[in-house]
């Protein structure tokens, strides 16, 4: 038995499985990079001004929720907007502020107000007349 080329050999068995930890290591960081830069093109930057109504997002963890019901709490009003992404929120009915992460606000939306109907006439409109891309063909 050859001690040497037994020990060679054994040398480089440890540096093929070295290569292959390498190799792959190297490629779930890139495999990581990728998911990463696919899930960051899903964040949608939201901008807030002062003075917006919004709704804030209820993260805690409720064991026995009971009813299914919304997670969105609010409105409250933005006090101020920090530059690193926290806002400072007033409370609608009290004079106090917090601050919270940006991510955790949505907009409110205003509800329809169904008082406030327009009616449009449509008596003005020549029904024997047919509009091709804007021009006027009659049907005369």
């Amino acid at each position: 038995m050859d001690l040497n080329r037994v020990d060679m050999k054994r040398c480089l068995d440890l540096n093929e499985m070295e290569e292959l930890r390498n190799d792959a290591y190297i490629n779930s960081k890139s495999a990581k990079q990728m998911m990463k830069r696919w899930h960051d093109q899903l964040i949608s930057n939201k901008e807030f001004q002062k003075g917006q109504r919004v709704l804030l997002y209820d993260s805690r963890l409720y064991i026995f929720p009971g009813k299914l019901k919304s997670r969105w709490v609010g409105p409250f009003i933005i006090h101020q907007v920090h530059f690193n992404g926290v806002v400072e929120l007033l409370n609608s009915n009290s004079t106090n502020t917090f601050k919270v992460n940006g991510h955790c606000l949505k907009p409110f939306m205003e509800p329809f107000n169904q008082d406030k109907e327009e009616s449009v006439s449509l008596s003005h409109i020549n029904l024997n007349q047919k509009w091709v891309d804007g021009l006027s063909l009659s049907r005369d």
